[in-house]
């Protein structure tokens, strides 16, 4: 590195070129800032509103009334109730949506989404106080060269490995509820049986485990004992309605009708444990 005489003999040298030959921030990069600033604006502000100009509230008028040239202005209404949807983050998380694969819930949780992360944009950010010397040339400066190339590659393959992860689709945890049945016992209980089908296919184990099935989020216990725990069939039911009344504010509302509470709650009233 080089010393302070020499930096400082360099960044004066440096000064004074940008005084003879250069120009001052203000006003020159700041009126080329503003004016790129206000075409982005008024591009946004453009596909805006093509979007909303050729699109009418009806989706189903695309291609007939409305042209839709950006896409319908409405789709269909979410369902909560959903089953069939895999939710995954944009392009740009996915380095770090494979991460919440390495460090589990919740020991290591921490450290891979707020722990490396801040660490990487510490670093970042002190680079330029650390490293003040003049010299830019890459061939001169190796170990900088070696620490980009190992960001890039890291956050290249992390993200290839999001892009690609494959989630447990709903039906490959059903095929598990026969297994679930033998190893608990209620294989002859046709109602625990269905509650099982609608546990499974419903994504519970997004957050739960069940005989080794899922994965433990957000605190959610594992349900294999449930049925232990000495309570009734109509606390299941209301459980499930409405957890927020019972203090689960992470647990959402999935919709279920009377039919499918009462069989969940079968499920989980026969859940005591494998046999």
């Amino acid at each position: 590195m080089a010393s302070t005489e020499e930096w400082r003999r360099q960044f004066t040298k440096y000064k004074e070129d940008v005084k003879k030959r250069g120009k001052p921030f203000y006003p020159y990069a700041m009126f080329e800032d503003t004016i790129m600033s206000l075409v982005v604006v008024s591009v946004i502000i453009g596909l805006a509103s093509v979007w909303y100009f050729t699109s009418g509230e009806d989706p189903k008028t695309c291609g007939s009334g409305d042209s839709c040239l950006l896409g319908p202005r409405y789709s269909d209404p979410a369902d909560p109730a959903t089953t069939n949807f895999v939710p995954r983050p944009d392009w740009y998380f996915y380095f770090l949506f494979y991460l919440l694969r390495i460090f589990k819930w919740p020991d290591s949780v921490i450290l891979g989404t707020v722990g490396i992360p801040t660490v990487l944009l510490i670093i970042a950010f002190l680079l330029p106080f650390i490293d003040r010397r003049m010299e830019r040339r890459l061939t001169r400066r190796p170990v900088a060269i070696v620490g980009a190339i190992l960001v890039v590659l890291s956050m290249g393959v992390l993200t290839y490995k999001g892009a690609t992860a494959k989630e447990a689709l709903a039906s490959e945890v059903v095929q598990a509820v026969p297994t679930w049945a033998q190893r608990q016992g209620f294989a002859g209980n046709a109602e625990a049986i269905a509650g099982a089908k609608i546990f499974a296919s419903s994504g519970c184990t997004a957050c739960h485990t069940y005989l080794g099935t899922g994965s433990s989020n957000q605190g959610a216990p594992d349900l294999s004992a449930e049925g232990k725990k000495g309570r009734n069939k109509q606390f299941f039911m209301q459980y499930i309605r409405d957890p927020s009344k019972f203090g689960n504010n992470v647990m959402p509302k999935f919709g279920f009708n009377d039919q499918q509470l009462s069989q969940l709650a079968a499920f989980l009233l026969a859940s005591k444990g494998p046999k």
